[in-house]
């Protein structure tokens, strides 16, 4: 949720200090904890997490919220490429009370906390429940402690002492801290504070239809009110993307529907994190979203002055940012004419100069397959240019080569990372690196580990200077996600069979310490994080043909049919694991009971009208379907044979039969993960399925339309007909228990 003013409270009553060890810490108090520092805060951009309404005992839960927050953005582009541009500093402020104010509803107490936040815009009964401000200028006190950093170059997100779903975006950024889907609430509400996006939400109170939007074309770069042929022909908001499948699912094109509005108004993907938390940024917002970043920063941070003519006996450098995901290009041109290689650093001496001077330029430019639009583009490239006279000799600068900065050593970087060094830069020599990895050497002030294709495993990666070194490890094993799902009717293999709602739980496992983001996606669609369920981290996804409604949101829809659902995970170094699938597919549920049998019944069983259930019933003796009637079986056992001519509707569910069983002209028939050890004969029913059962007699098919389906689980079986041949083999009917599958 977007704020467009700055939402200030009541000031803090305690000016922020900075902690003692040794002391109990006062309310107020806040310690200053690095939790990456890739640069110079001058050179970087700065982002301050702070807490509020954490007590001193729940610090420590400050810290764990912080890195859930932290490894969740990390996974999700361009956060995840653009890491090493981010200092993240974590202000650890203690509050008197724990918890914040109204939560989570106006008649729930109010606290006396550092940064006065609140639910409901800081208990305003005109505001909505979700929305948490806090005191701004409070905030920023303590974000003054970060030595270094200025509004001009920072980012402040707030954190509250909550488990209850709620966050804002305006001049700063707030979040739940402990909500099962509070770490996607922070990259959404960056997406406001810093990315200057829009909700594309339709509604902005939940259950209100947002109506029509009646404005004039948006100046969001992604809201529109033109059609794609006027976006193409006018070269306008994100034609360029037209098309494209969308780095958060489906085509980049034109989905009604944003700023608030139902109908009127139109967004580029189906949905976006800026609609849907769970999702990416697609493709029009992960641009801006790299250009905000960027802007935070230099692209060329730092280099030889350019004030004075220099002499042609030095070497001139720039320093280009450095991405986690690829490195800057820097080229150089002499008098216009452009040299080759990509480097950092220009010896002037090499070149052999005429008499007199001469123009010297660098170009850094990032080649990032995220950026389409050209102004974007000019914007990440930046230049230095340089007058050389060669009557200039460069006198001893006393500058030895030494480390600078680089690529944080105190986490392990992921197999595929770009790792850097910055060093000093003498005026007459050019620093040799030396990396080191598995026993082999390599040059340069950075190294591309995903040119080197890892083997998985721990790696030890020394760059090494003048008789100093760096080492960082390298975590090139990639996390492994297990699944589990509740009871299926049927299922072999990584196929499964349900007729009702279902339950699924991804586990995401890693040899090294850290949050573990994991993620699936249905049928192709866009990866989406698994935070457990809305309502708790702890619960399972839930699936269910309409969703379940969740404070007016559906979660969980599952049209019925047969679906792909990918699942992997990305572990706290960056690396994805390999994508595994399971097959599902839901069929129909049988029809409501009209009468129920459960444990013993002995003797002739005959159901003439109405649906008859056998709930894990016991049923001794033959079994009669008539015309137009049903019988719904789930689970027991009927010892006897089983005859049913015209029905409505059969479903043999988990269930064993021993006997002889015939159906005819049903209108619904559904046998899955039965066993039945006599004779069976399915004639003239309409799209009957046989799935992931047994039959030990004898099985014809015939005049069935179409033929029986096994929905992908095979049966053990020796048919005529329709099902004649051998069919695959399957596993035997039983009971199932909850389907595992451990992490691969």
């Amino acid at each position: 949720m977007r704020i467009f003013a700055a939402l200030v409270l009541a000031a803090a009553t305690l000016s922020p200090a900075v902690a003692s060890a040794e002391v109990e810490a006062e309310p107020g108090t806040a310690t200053i904890v690095p939790v990456q520092v890739t640069g110079s805060p001058a050179k970087r951009f700065n982002l301050i997490v702070l807490g509020d309404g954490y007590t001193e005992a729940e610090q420590e839960k400050f810290r764990s919220d912080t890195e859930r927050h932290l490894n969740v953005m990390w996974s999700i582009e361009p956060f995840k490429s653009y890491r090493n541009y981010i200092n993240v500093y974590r202000v650890d402020v203690v509050s008197g009370e724990s918890g914040v104010s109204c939560d989570p509803g106006l008649d729930a107490p109010r606290k006396n906390t550092p940064l006065s936040m609140g639910f409901w815009g800081g208990c305003n009964p005109g505001s909505v429940q979700r929305l948490i401000t806090m005191d701004n200028s409070a905030a920023n006190r303590y974000a003054n402690l970060v030595a270094g950093t200025t509004s001009g170059n920072r980012q402040i997100l707030a954190l509250a002492n909550s488990a209850t779903y709620g966050g804002a975006g305006g001049s700063y950024a707030t979040a739940s801290g402990s909500n099962s889907m509070s770490a996607l609430i922070s990259p959404h509400e960056l997406g406001h504070s810093l990315g200057g996006l829009d909700d594309e939400y339709d509604y902005y109170q939940r259950g209100v239809p947002g109506g029509t939007y009646t404005g004039a074309e948006p100046s969001s770069a992604h809201h529109t009110l033109l059609t794609e042929q006027q976006m193409l022909d006018q070269r306008r908001k994100w034609w360029r993307w037209l098309g494209e499948p969308s780095e958060s699912g489906g085509p980049i094109g034109r989905y009604e529907g944003g700023l608030y509005a139902t109908k009127g108004v139109w967004r580029p993907s189906e949905h976006s994190i800026m609609k849907t938390l769970g999702y990416y940024f697609d493709q029009i917002g992960r641009e801006v979203m790299v250009r905000r970043i960027t802007a935070k920063t230099m692209v060329i941070q730092d280099s030889t002055p350019t004030d004075a003519p220099v002499g042609a006996d030095r070497v001139l450098w720039v320093e280009p940012m450095r991405p986690v995901s690829h490195s800057l290009t820097t080229t150089w041109s002499v008098d216009g004419e452009e040299l080759p290689g990509d480097r950092d650093t220009l010896d002037l001496r090499a070149l052999d100069l005429a008499p007199g001077t001469h123009t010297v330029t660098a170009t850094v430019t990032d080649p990032t397959e995220f950026v389409r639009d050209p102004a974007i583009r000019d914007a990440i490239t930046g230049t230095r240019t340089w007058t050389v006279d060669t009557a200039l000799t460069t006198p001893p600068d006393g500058v030895e080569p030494a480390f600078v900065s680089s690529t944080p050593t105190g986490h392990p970087v992921g197999r595929a990372d770009v790792v850097y060094v910055e060093t000093t830069h003498p005026a007459t020599t050019v620093p040799e690196v030396t990396w080191t990895l598995d026993g082999k050497r390599y040059q340069g002030a950075d190294l591309d580990l995903g040119a080197i294709d890892l083997p998985p495993g721990t790696h030890t990666l020394t760059a090494a200077l003048g008789g100093r070194s760096l080492t960082w490890t390298v975590d090139a094993t990639p996390p492994a996600t297990g699944y589990e799902l509740s009871q299926p009717l049927a299922g072999s293999g990584d196929t499964y069979v349900y007729n009702g709602p279902f339950t699924m739980r991804l586990t995401g496992d890693d040899d090294q310490d850290g949050y573990v983001v994991s993620e699936s996606r249905v049928d192709g669609d866009g990866w989406f994080n698994y935070f457990g369920w809305p309502t708790s981290s702890e619960l399972p996804w839930t699936f269910t043909e309409e969703g379940t409604e969740i404070d007016s949101l559906v979660y969980g829809k599952l049209p019925r049919g047969r679906h792909t659902i990918e699942y992997r995970s990305i572990d706290a170094a960056g690396n994805p694991g390999e994508a595994k699938s399971f097959t599902v597919t839901t069929i129909a549920p049988p029809p409501a009971c009209t009468r129920t049998v459960t444990g013993a019944h002995r003797g002739p069983l005959t159901i003439a009208d109405g649906v008859t259930c056998l709930d894990d019933a016991q049923v001794t003796g033959p079994i009669t379907v008539k015309r137009g009637a049903s019988l719904v079986v789930d689970g027991g056992r009927i010892t006897g044979t089983l005859t049913a001519t015209a029905p409505e509707a059969v479903h043999l569910l988990k269930t064993s039969v021993t006997g002889a069983v015939s159906v005819d002209g049903a209108r619904t028939l559904a046998v899955v993960g039965a066993e039945v050890t006599g004779a069976v004969t399915l004639t003239g029913n309409t799209a009957p399925i046989l799935s992931g059962s047994t039959v030990k007699g004898a099985l014809f098919c015939g005049g069935n339309t179409p033929a029986p389906a096994d929905l992908g689980v095979p049966n053990t079986v020796k048919g005529a007909g329709q099902c004649a041949g051998d069919l695959p083999q399957g596993p035997r009917g039983r009971a199932y228990e909850a389907v595992q599958r451990p992490a691969q």
